[in-house]
């Protein structure tokens, strides 16, 4: 086995262990699962863990290079329109080749899927392109995010309050596992060509503003559509008696994420081709290891999404729905946050997110650090999203006031913080939160006959929240810690005496 590839599967398999185990505990001591089920569990746990390795893998042989390659070539261009129409070109495509907007997509049937699909992707195409020049004019992120922010703040009060978690929810999950490793590294790819002091915290921020453009597109949008009733049918766990009943199960499961992921490529293989044909940047070599790093994406990428959707959101689904009815339903809060912890280890896109801020930063931030952070994040996440589950809270109780914090510590953290809070923010509600997360979250409405739609839909939302809040904490510990370190100078004044006092001691020995 490659040993690269065996290395990302092995920090997959250290990922997902603990929400195994967590699943395995909840079976024994609180939900009694049977054991073919449990047996799905395992096996789509294992789909997950490899599919995970071929992913992050590919994603470094493939989406890194072809992100930051675009990027600096971007940089070179003199032309602003030509900048703004390949920015919004390249957030379009990325987000129509996003598996997570289908799973979103298809659980709002008041709107047609395709239109809601489009909606978000101008909204990316349209922010991306903005993020782009702001790298390129130097503009302040915090500056620009309070004002966007207030911008959506504002037009919530607009909206109906039934539509206001789909929005919300659209924001996180167009920043998944195809998305973030090219748009992160069309980022270091632009702020590279400056070579500036700002340069690499000016590289963090491009996630965050293309995840505000799908939440104000769709609040428009949803100024035309009213949502109705949410029709979610719930996934059910497959009986397996004999492991060729668990093979063919899966094999069964496998060809609509085959066909998918290979729909979600393909205008990102076009672009690499197009691209390549027009600047020539990548040699011989480099191509090859592309296109191989796009076929260790794809199956990663099918392997992942079938363990997900046929192993783990079913049981999502069923320990949602069998808490909820249970008489000690409000234990969900705490089995939620406790689950937010270790889910998030599991999100392929953090992993990229993670690796990126540690090497920016030359390890002053370790990825093991921005794990920690984040995990404590969504685990107060998932947590608020299981209480609202259970009280029926409006989710803009707990989201306007959350980023206006945000937004405050924006300005005394140190600069590079903010680019990197507000990108983990969208990174941290991926495949695992949309796949997991939300069929818990509403197998445990369903159980408690809340509303679908404002109660259920919004946990996306509040992951993609508090890493926001957790990780500027971090940049202002970081930059307590950094002025301690920092050693005292000695006052300009002490050297010139010291000189002075030399030279008299050279004439009185003369």
């Amino acid at each position: 086995m490659n040993q690269k590839l065996k290395e990302k599967i092995l920090e997959s398999l250290s990922a997902v262990l603990p929400i195994t185990g967590i699943v395995l505990l909840l079976s024994v001591l609180l939900v009694p699962m049977e054991l073919s089920t449990v047996v799905m569990f395992f096996a789509g746990a294992v789909l997950l863990v490899v599919g995970m390795g071929f992913f992050q893998l590919g994603a470094e042989m493939s989406m890194t290079p072809l992100g930051e390659g675009i990027g600096v070539q971007i940089s070179k261009t003199r032309n602003i329109l030509l900048i703004v129409l390949l920015g919004f070109s390249m957030g379009m495509i990325i987000t129509i080749s996003e598996p997570d907007l289908q799973v979103l997509a298809e659980q709002v049937p008041s709107i047609p899927n395709m239109v809601l699909i489009l909606t978000v992707a101008v909204g990316v195409g349209i922010f991306l392109a903005i993020a782009i020049l702001r790298i390129l004019f130097q503009i302040n992120l915090s500056t620009i995010l309070i004002a966007l922010y207030m911008a959506l703040i504002g037009l919530c009060l607009l909206v109906s309050p039934d539509f206001l978690a789909v929005a919300f929810d659209s924001g996180g999950v167009t920043t998944g596992p195809m998305t973030v490793p090219f748009i992160m590294a069309m980022g270091v790819g632009l702020a590279s060509v400056r070579g500036d002091k700002n340069a690499s915290s000016d590289s963090f921020g491009l996630v965050a503003l293309s995840s505000i453009g799908p939440v104000l597109a769709v609040l428009i949008l949803g100024s035309f559509y009213r949502p109705g009733a949410a029709e979610y049918a719930s996934s059910k766990v497959e009986n397996v008696v004999t492991t060729r009943d668990l093979l063919i199960a899966f094999m069964r499961g496998m060809p609509p994420y085959v066909r998918e992921v290979f729909i979600s490529l393909l205008p990102v293989a076009a672009v690499f081709f197009i691209f390549q044909l027009v600047s020539r940047r990548y040699r011989r070599l480099q191509v090859r290891r592309i296109l191989v790093g796009f076929g260790y994406t794809y199956a990663g990428l099918v392997l992942f999404l079938c363990g997900v959707n046929v192993g783990f959101a079913p049981v999502g689904s069923l320990l949602g729905n069998e808490i909820g009815a249970a008489g000690w339903r409000w234990l969900l809060v705490p089995i939620g946050m406790l689950i937010g912890y270790y889910i998030v280890k599991a999100e392929p896109a953090i992993q990229v997110l993670n690796h990126q801020v540690e090497g920016v930063t030359n390890g002053a931030v370790s990825a093991s650090n921005m794990n920690r952070c984040l995990s404590i994040g969504v685990a107060v996440s998932v947590g608020l999203a299981m209480f609202r589950v259970l009280t029926g809270m409006p989710i803009y109780w707990i989201v306007i006031p959350g980023y206006i914090i945000a937004l405050v510590m924006s300005r005394f953290v140190p600069r590079m913080f903010v680019g990197i809070a507000f990108d983990s923010g969208g990174v941290a509600s991926g495949p695992m939160t949309t796949t997991f997360l939300l069929p818990l979250s509403i197998g445990a409405c369903n159980a408690v006959d809340g509303n679908i739609m404002t109660d259920a839909f919004g946990v996306v939302a509040l992951v993609a929240l508090t890493p926001l809040i957790a990780v500027q904490i971090m940049g202002v510990q970081y930059q307590i810690t950094l002025n301690k370190e920092k050693p005292v100078s000695q006052p300009e004044f002490a050297v010139d005496e010291i000189v002075d006092f030399e030279e008299e001691e050279e004439n009185v020995s003369e």
